[in-house]
């Protein structure tokens, strides 16, 4: 099953090959949540997310989970066994552990890493082995948001592999929100994510609409915004002002690695990601 999974990505070399299988990993470890019923709880969001469900064209490394509802008492611990079990099925050994704060926080953690290859993998010349000792060693972070800011809206959106499920997901606007949430008020100056900024220009090209509400409500919760209410000409000229002050270098370096064809980012400038942001749609 793995080797045709893996097939229907086409991959045309070792990178390729690993991020396809990270991606399988993810889904592999989404069955597992949904059968223990994670997603009665909490809702998918991020990167992958929007990757796996709504057809981003980058890969995607961490899953990301909010809580429907505040529970700081909430731990991941007892989901973690159901993942290992759904990947046993399938003949692959993974370690999960939930990670040990060491400050207080809103986010439980847990990582997985893979302990063994698919042994029948080990001849596929698209993942050259050493030999059966060989591990791709892909390692997957799952983040849960214990004290969300809430006012998101989900939807059920269908995974057919490894079997057929649905997992709970935040609708696209509302995914949209929180993007631009992380592109406006990343807390550590160098901390340049071009992804980012990639999905900024795929979010704006396939014409989804910002939820500025859900907007606020995280930049008040994170403290990046003290006002009641924002307008659509303060979100712009936020956006504005971002743009005017990034490293556009740093940013192409970054995404680069995610993406299959580098020289689509030969256009990027400032200039390009303010005519960009003339189009972008916002919803109240």
């Amino acid at each position: 099953m793995i080797k045709e999974w893996l097939d229907t990505y086409k991959p045309a070399n070792k990178t390729e090959a690993l991020a396809a299988l990270r991606e399988i990993m993810q889904e592999i470890a989404l069955a597992g949540l949904q059968r223990a019923g994670f997603f009665e709880k909490a809702a998918f969001y991020g990167g992958t997310a929007l990757r796996i469900f709504y057809g981003l064209d980058r890969f995607s490394e961490d899953l990301d989970f909010s809580l429907l509802e505040v529970n700081p008492d909430f731990s991941l611990d007892q989901y973690l066994e159901a993942v290992r079990v759904e990947f046993a099925s399938l003949g692959m050994q993974v370690s999960i552990k939930e990670k040990e704060k060491t400050n207080k926080n809103n986010i439980e953690s847990a990582f997985l890493k893979s302990e063994s290859i698919w042994k029948e993998l080990v001849l596929e010349s698209v993942i050259p082995q050493n030999g059966l000792d060989e591990i791709a060693n892909i390692k997957i972070k799952l983040e849960v948001d214990t004290a969300p800011p809430l006012g998101f809206e989900t939807e059920e959106r269908l995974l057919l592999q490894p079997f057929s499920f649905y997992v709970k997901c935040f609708v696209i606007s509302d995914l949209f929100a929180g993007k631009m949430h992380a592109l406006l008020f990343r807390k550590w100056k160098n901390n340049v994510k071009g992804r980012d900024w990639y999905d900024l220009e795929w979010y704006i090209k396939k014409g989804v609409s910002l939820h500025l509400s859900h907007f606020l409500l995280r930049a008040q919760d994170s403290g990046d915004w003290p006002k009641t209410t924002i307008t659509e000409k303060e979100f712009r000229e936020l956006l504005r002002e971002k743009i005017d002050v990034i490293d556009m270098n740093r940013v192409k370096a970054d995404i680069s690695r995610f993406i299959p064809e580098p020289k689509v980012l030969d256009i990027w400038s400032a200039k390009y990601f303010h005519d960009l942001a003339d189009q972008l749609k916002i919803i109240e």
